[in-house]
């Protein structure tokens, strides 16, 4: 999946207020763009690293461009515009890319299955119906080892419980980790950081809900996708 225009290179000044990022730009400019990431960006944002904003000079828009990617400390890059996770797995799940879920022939993107319960980012159907809720996944531990989710997840743990009513249901549930981070071969939930999300995703697991991880390399061209990954729960 190409970006829409090339990315520039440069180096990061700060992000600040969660959705703004200063960037010092290889030639010689100094912007602020938006920061597309909730997250803490944990090991993805030390000022002076690396990282690559796309510009776009479009009407309504505040910002000049959105920061896209960062070279982490162990020379990986990752991609902190999360909202990506989503468009890439459409497109693999479209070219039946992510195996366990290749066999779908309809994909519904957002879907509310009950009133006053959360949305899902995929309901696949015919035959049958799985649910999917995509995480982003841009934390690297070392080793090869990718964690989620990056700062307490109240949300996350709520997404979990939900799966594991519609798993009780009869129906398909699917927890996919899109792994945005080319140095990370395995994931894991991180109960350093949210012990809370890790016990819940066990029991989600135990439940029925299916947990898998697809590896999604970037590159200041595009996202490749590059295969599912283990996922040591």
């Amino acid at each position: 999946m190409p970006f829409e225009v090339p990315l520039l290179p440069g180096r990061l000044v700060k992000r600040y207020k969660r959705f703004f990022a200063d960037v010092a730009l290889d030639d010689g400019r100094e912007v602020t763009v938006h920061c597309p990431n909730t997250g803490s960006m944990l090991r993805c944002g030390a000022p002076g690293s690396r990282v690559w904003v796309s510009l776009q000079d479009r009407p309504g828009r505040k910002l000049p461009g959105t920061w896209e990617l960062v070279e982490t400390d162990d020379g990986a890059l990752a991609c902190v515009h999360s909202a990506r996770a989503n468009k890439v797995v459409a497109a693999s799940l479209k070219a039946g890319l992510i195996e366990p879920l290749a066999s779908y022939a309809v994909q519904r993107a957002e879907v509310c299955l009950e009133r006053g319960k959360s949305r899902f980012d995929f309901l696949l159907s015919e035959p049958g119906e799985c649910v999917v809720e995509v995480k982003s996944v841009t934390l690297g531990m070392g080793a090869g080892e990718g964690a989620f989710p990056d700062a307490v997840s109240v949300r996350g743990q709520k997404h979990l419980l939900e799966l594991m009513d519609i798993a009780d249901s009869g129906r398909r549930a699917c927890l996919l980790f899109c792994v945005m981070h080319s140095g990370i071969d395995h994931v894991r939930p991180a109960d350093e950081i949210d012990p809370a999300y890790g016990r819940v995703l066990r029991q989600a697991i135990d439940r029925g809900v299916e947990v898998i991880a697809c590896s999604v390399w970037p590159t200041p061209l595009g996202l490749e996708v590059r295969g599912q990954l283990p996922v040591r729960a």
